[in-house]
């Protein structure tokens, strides 16, 4: 076996837009879809809007580059919804490893100009050290994610094009997952405290928020996406934990979400769109077979090191699956979604775009 189909959710967005479309000449419209008001897709982010950064070197030779099952008809949701827009398809604005020379997880950062993605597996909003950091040590080291934060991803967007926005993009923005996972970490490790944690999160979504008010809409973009992030609690990763820390996961989340909104509260609101990914993590999970999902307790991948040696969905493929039915689950493997789950987050945003007048 040495690919994947394609998933069904790539047709489901095209019905989607067809569906649309529909709507609009019953309600006196033209039969085609409006023209979108945008002309490229500017993601920051971590890895659930990453789309190749790390696939260089023994990266690469895996069949590997996203977090989620590679394939070459495999989409994440920022490529998804590319498609359907009819956008250019995103590309890695920064590609590289700072890891073992020897294991081939050294390759020199390269930029990569007219690629717009700037999120990165492993980025934190403002601390350049997030998961798989060379500079956490042990297999961190051996692996040397760049983990480029989302501050200076922005930043490095606006100096590579003269310090603004043209108002034509569609940016995204989706982070703090790997905020919750340093700070769990560091609690586990009683170099903190839960309320410490806490307040380190909420801080974190008042920096994201101004970094979107002041760098993004500030400097001219008129159309930003931001997601809230998910019931971490919910994945194969927070109900692995204790018990006893299950609610503390839950509550880094909630405070994160409240203080992220909280911060954008006098953003205008037609020029910023809240996807609440939170709350869509719950329904799907209550509601699962009404979503097409099959399973969303089990990774989709075989995260074993003798088959995947990173144990992780970045060099997961059809090579190295938990099962042969395994294309409608919901996460690839403790935290990341499959190509399923996340054509499942792209209809919800288009259904959301649709409804603002985006599309």
């Amino acid at each position: 076996m040495n690919s994947i189909p394609r998933s069904p959710l790539t047709a489901m967005l095209s019905l989607f837009a067809v569906a649309t479309a529909a709507v609009l000449t019953g309600c006196g419209g033209s039969s085609t879809p409006p023209t979108p008001k945008f002309t490229q897709i500017v993601s920051f982010g971590d890895s659930l809007s990453d789309v190749g950064t790390y696939r260089v070197g023994t990266v690469a030779a895996l069949g590997g580059g996203e977090f989620t099952i590679n394939g070459p008809n495999n989409e994440i949701w920022v490529q998804d919804l590319a498609s359907v827009l009819n956008l250019p398809a995103p590309c890695a604005a920064e590609t590289g490893l700072d890891g073992s020379a020897q294991a081939g997880f050294s390759v020199p950062a390269t930029m990569h100009a007219g690629c717009f993605d700037y999120a990165q597996g492993g980025a934190r909003v403002t601390n350049p050290v997030g998961p798989g950091n060379a500079l956490l040590g042990g297999s961190n080291a051996i692996l040397g994610l760049l983990t480029v934060p989302v501050s200076t991803q922005v930043q490095n967007y606006l100096t590579a094009n003269n310090g603004t926005f043209t108002g034509k993009e569609l940016v995204t923005v989706w982070a703090g997952a790997n905020d919750l996972f340093i700070q769990a970490d560091t609690v586990a490790a009683n170099a903190e405290t839960p309320t410490q944690a806490a307040q380190a999160m909420a801080q974190a979504a008042t920096e994201l928020a101004t970094y979107i008010n002041m760098e993004i809409l500030g400097k001219g973009a008129n159309y930003v996406l931001v997601l809230d992030l998910p019931d971490v609690s919910l994945t194969p990763f927070g109900m692995a934990q204790p018990a006893a820390a299950q609610p503390f996961i839950a509550q880094l989340v909630s405070t994160y979400n409240q203080a992220l909104q909280a911060g954008l509260a006098s953003a205008p609101a037609s020029k910023l769109l809240w996807v609440d990914a939170y709350t869509l993590s719950q329904t799907e999970a209550t509601n699962a077979t009404t979503y097409g999902l099959t399973n969303i307790t089990t990774p989709a991948c075989n995260l074993s090191p003798t088959v995947n040696p990173l144990s992780s969905s970045l060099v997961c493929s059809a090579a190295n699956l938990s099962g042969t039915n395994v294309l409608n689950y919901e996460y690839a493997d403790d935290v990341h979604p499959t190509p399923y789950a996340h054509a499942l987050l792209a209809k919800a945003i288009l259904m959301q775009m649709t409804q603002q007048g985006w599309y």
